[in-house]
């Protein structure tokens, strides 16, 4: 008999949000495609659980060309009428037009900052900032530095980028690692 992994309690539900936990949350990314999607899978995640964006995540990637920027920027007003008829994806027209919207603003971003992985990995010291939590209630939604990303993202034209998602995106890319301190993935991160 298999010895019973302890895992976040988020993680706990099915295989699919198991295997995100134990193989992608919290581990530092700084690929620029896969910070870029990440960063788009957390709006358009607002309001939803987790588990429906990872249930869709492949259809997403299909549908948002990879999530590659420069295929984005040639997404126009016909693009989005035919997105909003996929029914494998997200149909909500603010955060199909913001996923677009996100690709002229990681330009942006670029130009001024060399790379969305040298913009975001700066705020923490290009190190995961490593909490000790015991227990789910004591994450928080957000924090003061995901407030300050999130300001200094929408200057930038980046749109669904709240301190909550923002938060969100910074665990899910390992820039704070907030596995609980029972969890066996607290250290590996």
């Amino acid at each position: 008999m298999q010895a019973q992994i302890t895992r976040c309690p988020w993680a706990t539900h099915s295989e699919l949000e198991r295997d995100y936990h134990d193989h992608e949350w919290g581990i530092p990314v700084h690929d620029e495609r896969q910070l870029f999607e990440k960063l788009n899978l957390d709006g358009l995640q607002a309001g939803l659980s987790w588990l429906i964006v990872l249930k869709k995540r492949p259809a997403l990637r299909r549908a948002f060309a990879n999530f590659n920027p420069d295929a984005l920027l040639r997404f126009d007003a016909r693009k989005v009428d035919e997105l909003m008829q996929n029914t494998g994806i997200i149909r909500n027209r603010r955060k199909i037009e913001a996923v677009i919207g996100n690709a002229a603003a990681y330009r942006t971003l670029c130009d001024k900052h060399g790379s969305l992985d040298q913009f975001l990995w700066k705020y923490v010291g290009f190190r995961p900032i490593v909490n000790a939590w015991i227990s789910a209630a004591q994450v928080p939604p957000c924090t003061p530095l995901s407030q300050t990303i999130s300001k200094d993202m929408k200057k930038l034209g980046f749109r669904f980028v709240g301190p909550t998602t923002v938060y969100a995106f910074m665990q899910a890319v390992g820039m704070v690692n907030d596995h609980l301190t029972d969890c066996a993935f607290y250290h590996k991160a």
